[in-house]
């Protein structure tokens, strides 16, 4: 009986910890994502984390208002055109 027990613990133990695994793979399959689309997405966050550092930076005193106005200007074309790049792969699908 208490070798039951043991045994049926021992399985819902198993399933509580498995079920996320399970279920977050099951949600998103990723070697059906279009890995020209993976790069640039990785590519925009790459960008937008430099906005972010040029900001601190400024904010600390290592950027002069009008270098960081500079800069902020080129990292955000930047990143407006590989929105863009995203967008046109999505609605070619390539």
């Amino acid at each position: 009986m208490e070798f039951l027990l043991a045994a049926v613990l021992l399985a819902l133990v198993a399933w509580f910890v498995t079920r996320p695994l399970l279920a977050r793979r099951a949600e998103a399959p990723e070697d059906t994502e279009d890995p020209r689309i993976a790069e640039l997405e990785a590519r925009k966050e790459t960008k937008y984390r430099e906005i972010r550092d040029a900001e601190l930076d400024r904010v600390a005193g290592k950027l002069s208002e009008a270098d960081f106005k500079r800069q902020d200007a080129e990292l955000r074309a930047e990143a407006v055109e590989i929105l863009r790049e995203i967008d046109r792969a999505e609605r070619t699908g390539s």
